[in-house]
């Protein structure tokens, strides 16, 4: 899922799409929460996902956030 959610981040920020970005990275922050939270389960991985997919989603709104101008 990983290089899916870099195609995904990278349309986004070619589209400077911010709200669709914070949309996702809610959506990912969403489901680690569900995830941590469940018992009889081992989610480590699916978690260790998720948390790997924030990152490159916050890559993608920090590159929104880079200088102004050009």
């Amino acid at each position: 899922m990983s290089q899916a959610i870099e195609l995904i981040v990278d349309g986004y920020t070619r589209l400077k799409d911010r709200q669709s970005l914070e949309d996702l990275r809610m959506h990912r922050r969403r489901l680690a929460v569900d995830l941590k939270a469940r018992t009889g389960f081992d989610c480590r991985l699916s978690i260790a996902q998720i948390e790997q997919d924030i990152t490159t989603i916050e890559a993608g709104l920090q590159a929104l956030s880079g200088p102004v101008g050009g």
